[in-house]
């Protein structure tokens, strides 16, 4: 039997390809290099941005902040040339001054309608006395020229009477409709005037926004971005002036969807951050994207044409931040961060 031995150069090659392949075992977590524990360096800092810009157009009269400064909730930020805006309130309040005078107006033509209405009425009530009087006068002279007392001329004054009392009646209650028409043509009008009102009232609301709108004042406090207006400089309605960076941050880590299985949320995560040197930060897996990123991309890749390679993708997991910590205070958003999340914890 022959005896087979080993020459350096081949025991090298075989060392060589023992380490090769333990590397590449390693790089991808095969056996015997499977780990629990998930990391990524697809991870960044993220954090509400707010970037303001004004309602109104004007010149910005007034900037009294500066870059990178820490700024309060309600504090202002940039101020608009503010004149003509408040000569379109004044002018708006004039108008609904107008709009109200016409109101009252009518509520007063209510009341006098209202009293030619009673007038009326009372002289329906007096011409109804004439009447009276006439009908017993004409009756009177029919029983006497009968009776051949009177002269016809009698009869005949008595019953023309009459007829001018009736003629009266009939021209009162004539008179009594008229006002009650003009009373409710007043009441019709009313709606119109009312509406009338409440656009003016509502323009001066919108002056008195706009005017209030001249000045930009922070939505809540943190940290500006670069200042990029200027006193002097002529701004339109959503141009961009300034951002409002506030301490909010958390963690967006896109993991490969091979290595998702077993992640849950509420599991620790071990954060090393490039900023500060990596530091270790510790945090928890808060919640899940519903969709992996190449769904929310604009332009979508038509895996139905051509060749087709299998590519692994990415879904991002929001992680939270311990801000009891004294580094989370530090970061900011787009740092760059490597994440580590340890998914044989149970975090029930």
């Amino acid at each position: 039997m022959l005896k087979k031995t080993f020459t350096p150069a081949t025991i090298l090659i075989i060392l060589g390809a023992l380490i090769g392949t333990s590397l590449v075992l390693y790089a991808w977590r095969l056996p015997p290099f499977t780990s629990s524990v998930e990391m990524t360096d697809n991870a960044y800092v993220r954090g509400y941005v707010t970037t303001l810009s004004p309602q109104v157009s004007g010149y910005v009269v007034d900037v009294p902040v500066q870059d990178y400064q820490t700024v309060e909730k309600g504090q202002l930020l940039a101020r608009i040339d503010d004149r003509i805006y408040r000569q379109k309130l004044a002018q708006a309040e004039a108008a609904l001054a107008t709009q109200k005078a016409a109101l009252d107006n009518s509520r007063q033509q209510e009341t006098a309608a209202q009293a030619r209405i009673a007038s009326s009425e009372a002289a329906v009530d007096s011409v109804n006395a004439d009447l009276e009087q006439a009908q017993s006068q004409s009756d009177r002279q029919d029983s006497l020229i009968r009776s051949g007392v009177v002269a016809t001329s009698a009869q005949e004054q008595a019953h023309a009477s009459l007829d001018r009392a009736r003629a009266g009646m009939a021209q009162a209650k004539a008179a009594v409709e008229v006002s009650r028409q003009d009373l409710r043509t007043i009441i019709v009008n009313r709606g119109s005037l009312e509406a009338a009102v409440a656009n003016a009232q509502a323009a001066v609301e919108l002056a008195k926004i706009d005017l209030s709108n001249t000045e930009i004042r922070a939505p809540r406090e943190g940290k500006l971005g670069e200042v990029g207006v200027r006193v002097g400089q002529y701004v339109a309605a959503g141009t961009q002036l300034m951002a409002v960076v506030p301490q909010d941050v958390w963690i967006i880590a896109n993991f490969k969807e091979t290595q998702l299985s077993g992640m849950a949320v509420g599991q620790p995560v071990e954060i090393r951050v490039d900023a500060l040197d990596r530091r270790v930060l510790k945090g928890k897996v808060e919640r899940f994207s519903p969709a992996t990123g190449s769904e929310f991309s604009v332009i979508k890749a038509d895996n139905a044409s051509g060749n087709f390679v299998k590519i692994a993708q990415r879904m991002g997991v929001r992680i939270t931040i311990d801000d009891t910590q004294e580094a989370a205070s530090l970061l900011t958003p787009g740092m760059s961060v490597v994440v580590r999340i340890d998914k044989s914890v149970d975090p029930a």
